[in-house]
């Protein structure tokens, strides 16, 4: 006989249709519900597309319908944009439409050069970032030597660095920290995104012979919010700093 003929039947069970077609119609969104996601998300695209700073989920929540899933809408849309030449991207609590960062080499040609920034500013930005709230004097403490003014007003300047509160101490020392700018001129979703020591290392900006009770410093998980020891900055304050004209009162 041939093999065709002795072979065997291995019999096996096929799973009823209907059982499967009713999971699969269970797994389906309410229409109504995606038809709502789907509008909030070209609502979202379009605000985030024609704002020229990166706009907070506040922001959308306060010009979308009532009752949309902010956090839904911005993973939608941050998919569609995954591939393309333009990414949408997280800086802090904001989101923004930023060059895929394998594309940037195209925008060389049209980019500002900027000045760079001294040895001195870069560490003061370095210490500022990891420390933050952190006074002047603390800043010359870590760095050993004393920081100019200048230094500080160029960083300032740069909207990488701002004044954030009052230091609850004699004398009442202003506290420094960082910005979304930085955040976002850094590529940087949260300041905790900061590299840490062992990539520092591998990046050869940390020694490899480190002293035994070295660490580093975690930033603050909301670097907005005023710590215990810090007061907020009054209009007084800010007059005092230059940073508010002051008021003209009639005698």
């Amino acid at each position: 006989m041939s093999e065709r003929a002795n072979a065997s039947v291995v019999p096996f069970k096929v799973e009823d249709e209907p059982e499967d077609d009713m999971a699969e119609q269970g797994s389906i969104e309410n229409p109504a519900e995606r038809l709502q996601l789907s509008e909030a998300v070209r609502m979202a695209e379009a605000i985030i597309f024609a704002s020229a700073e990166p706009v907070s989920e506040k922001q959308l929540a306060a010009r979308l319908p009532e009752g949309v899933n902010i956090a839904a809408a911005m993973a939608d849309l941050q998919e569609i944009y995954a591939k393309r030449g333009v990414n949408l991207v997280r800086v802090g609590d904001a989101w923004a439409f930023r060059t895929a960062g394998d594309l940037a080499f195209l925008m060389s040609r049209d980019s500002v050069q900027q000045r760079k920034l001294s040895r001195a500013a870069l560490e003061v930005l370095a210490i500022i970032a990891y420390h933050q709230p952190v006074t002047r004097a603390e800043i010359e403490d870590i760095r050993g030597v004393e920081t100019s003014k200048g230094t500080l007003d160029t960083l300032l300047e740069t909207e990488w660095v701002r004044m954030r509160g009052r230091r609850r101490t004699p004398g009442r020392p202003v506290t420094y920290g960082t910005t979304d700018a930085f955040l976002d001129h850094f590529a940087l979703e949260e300041i905790r995104d900061l590299p840490g020591m062992e990539e520092l290392k591998g990046a050869g900006l940390l020694s490899t012979r480190m002293p035994a009770n070295f660490s580093m410093p975690v930033p603050p998980v909301d670097p907005d919010a005023l710590t215990e020891d810090e007061d907020a900055l009054t209009d007084i304050d800010l007059e005092e700093l230059g940073l508010l004209t002051p008021r003209v009162t009639e005698d």
